[in-house]
């Protein structure tokens, strides 16, 4: 039996609920409520919150659009009663109001009707709420919903009055309510609710004059720190999960222009940095220093994965860069000890101390912020054909010049080399004089030690890989004959296919690294005789890993414990030296073992995928391995 459909008396009962109940919590220009007026209001939103959850369950989605919902005039008295609660200083009160307004969007995106309207609706909201705490003062923009201006002309009658006694907290629950929308949007799939959302974002965003916030965000210290990190903490989600949310929306709208907000958000970056960190990254609290440092990074990433980068901006990050996180650059790429047994945080951790609980923490923001370090790098040393290396696309207020610079492509080139080569510095000797054997070791050393910083995160591991592919390959390397190989990794893991198949179907890893797999099988079959010789030398006494492997149904159930030290290398000069600890392994024998595992990988896969099983299409990975195949049997 299908559900009931909407009928406009239950829309309108709705309303009714919402308007008669909150009125005369909010007939007043100045809210003052006693403790029992509180609870009353607070049982009242649990109230409303409860019957708008019932109508969305017992609602068919598949009945016609319901013409009620067109009346704007109901729906803005609603939003002007909840946006007028979240100028209570009550938490509890402000937390269950956005709540509310959060299932009201549930339920009007499930009716198909004045979505746009309450979008743009709560964007007024925030503006309005920015303005009347700003010194300067702007009036918000009304459009973007077509044929309804004058409704939202009615509606900013409503709230004017209503948000004089706007504050931050207020500011950062419309914030919030706007990122739990954008949530359930993630979660329904509805692209096109999605582009309507974005679209009309926009509109708050590029609105509000954020070079004139320094006196409201610019604070470190003080009564209205507390209100301001709240603030910050709130808007810094919220960006992250809109500039993410790019992402998700498949054949974008014309309308939607997602240049135009991702440049203002680029542009943003060195006042966020200031507002959140303070100046030098002094901020005065450790841990929500660590907390945005974190935010800001996974930002700053997202940012330049949804945008190419011109120059300009990729110069002034490495300024934002030295400027708040240099001493992450320069840290020595140790590597903590993990508890596999508990989570991370868990009361169970009971042999890790907080320095060490610290330390956990500080790897983390050293992968994030070594990885964008090297990611600008790599862009500007090779650079994409679309990066508008020449076009200013984004307006700076890094303070940099490059007006006198005749060639952006040369001089960005420059600079991402230069760069680089200041850094490695740091990590690596610079005395070519040193012994050979010696420098040749600490660099190998080095090479191991930065690969094993990003074991614990698989999904950073593989787009880190990714972005070393990207870089051109020098023309001759130095010493073309010497290989190495580890004497720290077990020789099972270099050739299970279940290892793979495990990346491939992870919610966290699978798309990078069938796109890292992809990569590294065409440059196998474009240069196959150079693969089919391939031979290495590796210690077999010492075998174990630092990455502990998955248990499948089709694998053993023996686990793979981390390794208890840092690696060491053996150059193939040094094999007399150490002739008596060393196995050669033929060419022969290591094409066999890792064919073998791709082609174990490829039946895996296709069994999957006739089973339906696998997350994703992979036919484009099953033709690569196909291809993979045809050569093997040539072979």
């Amino acid at each position: 039996m299908s559900s009931p459909s909407l009928s406009d008396p239950e829309f309108s009962r709705l309303c009714r609920l919402i308007n008669d109940s909150l009125h005369p919590f909010t007939e007043s220009e100045n809210i003052s409520l006693s403790k029992e007026e509180e609870k009353n209001l607070l049982l009242i939103l649990s109230q409303v919150s409860n019957e708008i959850h019932r109508l969305i369950h017992t609602t068919n989605t598949a009945s016609p659009l319901n013409p009620y919902l067109e009346n704007h005039q109901f729906l803005s008295k609603a939003i002007s009663h909840l946006i007028t609660i979240l100028t209570l200083e009550s938490r509890f009160i402000q937390h269950l109001a956005g709540n509310v307004l959060v299932t009201l969007s549930e339920f009007i995106a499930l009716s198909g009707k004045s979505w746009d309207f309450l979008i743009r609706s709560l964007c007024i909201c925030f503006e309005f709420s920015i303005s009347n705490i700003s010194s300067c003062s702007f009036e918000p923009s009304i459009g973007g919903v077509e044929g309804s201006d004058s409704d939202l002309l009615c509606l900013v009658g409503l709230l004017k009055p209503k948000l004089k006694n706007a504050s931050l907290f207020t500011v950062a629950g419309i914030i919030r309510i706007l990122r739990n929308i954008l949530k359930i949007l993630k979660e329904e799939c509805d692209d096109e609710l999605v582009q309507v959302f974005l679209n009309l974002i926009r509109f708050g965003i590029l609105n509000v004059p954020w070079d004139s916030m320094d006196e409201i965000f610019g604070g470190n210290g003080g009564e209205e720190d507390e209100l301001r990190i709240v603030f910050l903490g709130n808007f810094i989600q919220f960006l992250c999960s809109l500039v993410e949310q790019f992402s998700f929306v498949e054949g974008l709208d014309d309308s939607l222009d997602k240049h135009v907000i991702l440049l203002k958000i680029i542009n943003l970056m060195p006042k966020l940095l200031y507002w959140c960190l303070g100046k030098k990254g002094e901020c005065v609290n450790t841990c929500i220093s660590r907390y945005f440092r974190h935010k800001l990074l996974v930002l700053m990433i997202r940012l330049s994965f949804q945008i190419p980068l011109d120059c300009m901006v990729l110069v002034s990050w490495f300024q934002l860069l030295h400027e708040y996180f240099q001493e992450l650059l320069c840290q020595p790429l140790t590597e903590v000890e993990y508890q596999y047994d508990c989570l991370e945080d868990s009361p169970f951790m009971l042999s890790i101390t907080d320095g060490e609980v610290h330390s956990m923490h500080s790897c983390h923001l050293q992968r994030q912020a070594i990885f964008l370090f090297l990611r600008c790098c790599f862009s500007l040393i090779n650079p994409r054909k679309d990066t508008g290396m020449h076009c200013p696309s984004a307006i700076l207020k890094s303070g940099l010049s490059f007006d006198r610079i005749p060639d952006m492509s040369c001089y960005g080139r420059k600079k991402g080399l230069l760069e680089l080569y200041t850094w490695l510095s740091e990590h690596l000797p610079v005395d070519m004089l040193v012994d050979r054997e010696t420098y040749m070791e600490k660099c190998i050393s080095f090479s191991f030690s930065f690969l094993k910083l990003y074991m614990h995160e698989d999904d950073v591991l593989f787009k880190l890989l990714l972005q070393l592919l990207s870089v051109q390959a020098c023309e001759e390397q130095q010493f073309p004959e010497e290989r190495w190989e580890s004497q720290d990794m077990r020789e099972d893991l270099h050739y299970d296919h279940q290892v793979l198949l495990d990346y491939l179907i992870s919610k966290d890893t699978g798309i990078s690294c069938a796109e890292y797999l992809l990569r590294c099988l065409r440059m196998v079959c474009d240069s196959w005789q150079i693969f089919t010789k391939f031979s290495v030398y590796g210690e077999v006494k010492n075998q174990s890993y630092c990455k502990r492997r998955k248990v499948s149904s089709e694998s053993s159930k023996s686990q793979i414990e981390p390794s208890s030290g840092p690696a060491k290398f053996v150059p193939l000069y040094l094999e007399k030296k150490f002739k008596s600890d060393l196995e050669y392994r033929t060419g022969e024998q290591a094409y066999q073992q890792a064919k073998d595992c791709l082609l174990s990988l490829k039946n895996s896969m296709e069994n999957l995928h006739l089973k339906n099983l696998f997350p994703y299409n992979p036919e484009v990975l099953l033709k690569r391995l196909t291809r993979f195949q045809e050569l093997c049997f040539k072979q």
